[in-house]
């Protein structure tokens, strides 16, 4: 399903800054070495995101699922002096290329790769964070989110990806990652404690801060 027609689309690519040379190289290179080309996140979801560390003024960013390195820069660019990227990522294959991109980039010093269960990393981090982005295995999400919740500054903010499925959270049987979204989407906009914004950029942006 196309989520937003593909003339719309790309007329937002055309208008949105265009990535510096080291993102669009990893764009290029990402397409032709690895799987999952749709896992990428693009310029619009990138510049949004570097936007809104910028406009917090994070000095602690946590990503959760690194895959090919793009989004961890994208934030990076945004960050406050002397801040970092945290980023979490279980598959070697990824963390090799990423971590051959984040070296070639300005911001080798600005991101921190951790290789391994999310969680465990999560559980060893003291926090605060100011901004949190979940971009990983769809069933974990919600396990993703109590894990941060605690550890997350005050005015500190989750952005969760993928929070549509392609659409296929309108289905009334979808598989387990888009059942655990279903649930998530539910949860956090009906509890009182939290605030939630679905997004309808790209596959669905969730911001999610507390009350």
């Amino acid at each position: 399903m196309d989520l937003v027609a593909p003339d719309i689309d790309a007329y937002a690519d055309a208008h949105t800054s265009a990535p510096p040379a080291y993102l669009a190289t990893l764009d290029r290179e990402a397409r032709a070495e690895l799987p999952y080309a749709a896992m990428l996140s693009g310029p619009v979801v990138g510049r949004f995101l570097e936007t809104l560390v910028a406009f917090r003024g994070a000095r602690m960013v946590l990503e959760i699922g690194t895959y090919a390195g793009g989004s961890a820069l994208w934030m990076a660019r945004g960050l406050a002096d002397g801040g970092r990227v945290i980023t979490c990522e279980i598959d070697e294959r990824h963390a090799t290329f990423a971590g051959r991109h984040f070296a070639a980039s300005p911001h080798a010093d600005r991101v921190d790769l951790r290789v391994g269960p999310a969680l465990d990393t999560i559980a060893a981090l003291p926090g605060p964070f100011d901004l949190v982005f979940i971009d990983a295995d769809k069933a974990g999400y919600p396990a993703y989110l109590d894990a941060v919740l605690p550890k997350l500054a005050p005015g500190g903010l989750v952005v969760a990806d993928n929070m549509l499925r392609d659409g296929a959270v309108l289905e009334a049987n979808p598989d387990e990652g888009t059942r655990a979204i279903q649930a998530l989407n539910d949860r956090v906009s009906s509890d009182p404690s939290l605030v939630a914004t679905l997004l309808t950029v790209r596959d669905g942006l969730m911001l999610i801060r507390r009350a």
